[in-house]
């Protein structure tokens, strides 16, 4: 995983996420999602937390502030917006190739900074694509993103499951979407509605 490689998808799955933001209505925040325990105001703070503003802060190799953690983002109006411009903050933090090297401290451990950029474009994405779900809406993806948020769930999947973070995998046909096959091996039903079907856990 390089910067060249990653950079890229790191723009696209931040433009389709504030897309999909604008389109969540608020009237629909308290609706309940396939998240077990979580409404769409939960799963947006969540998403807003980690890809926008934890992107930029694993960036500068800062950690996020309790305050930061505890905000309930969607008390602002103008969240979508704020969310929107904190994702072109956070991109372009990371578009300094140097950025890319070395490791980040997690504080347990370390992990290379390209490995968990590719981590956080995967919460973009699948995450996105909870919100669309839980709202109607749709989350697009190139095949090439789809690809890396393939490889990164594939890697990773026994580790996410390991603290609840994914489910088992979904079967899907050896033929389906990419993208379908990344959210099924993350244990998300691809032909998923809001209420109906398999219950996929997210991670968190």
């Amino acid at each position: 995983m390089t910067y060249d490689a990653l950079h890229p998808y790191m723009t696209e799955c931040a433009a389709e996420a504030a897309r999909v933001a604008r389109g969540v209505p608020a009237a629909r925040l308290d609706d309940r999602t396939h998240c077990p325990d979580w409404n769409v105001r939960t799963l947006v703070n969540h998403w807003v937390l980690y890809t926008s503003h934890g992107l930029q802060h694993r960036a500068l190799r800062k950690p996020l502030s309790e305050e930061m953690t505890a905000r309930d983002f969607t008390a602002d109006p103008g969240w979508a917006e704020a969310y929107a411009a904190q994702l072109d903050r956070a991109v372009a933090a990371w578009a300094d190739p140097a950025v890319w090297e070395g490791e980040i401290d997690l504080g347990p451990a370390k992990m290379p900074a390209a490995e968990l950029a590719g981590m956080i474009i995967k919460e973009m994405a699948v995450h996105g694509w909870d919100v669309a779900v839980a709202t109607g809406q749709e989350f697009h993806v190139s095949t090439g993103a789809a690809r890396l948020v393939l490889d990164v769930v594939e890697k990773h999947g026994d580790l996410y499951r390991q603290y609840d973070g994914f489910a088992d995998p979904v079967p899907v046909p050896d033929d389906a979407p990419v993208f379908e096959r990344a959210l099924a091996s993350s244990g998300r039903d691809p032909r998923h509605s809001t209420g109906a079907g398999h219950q996929p856990s997210c991670d968190t």
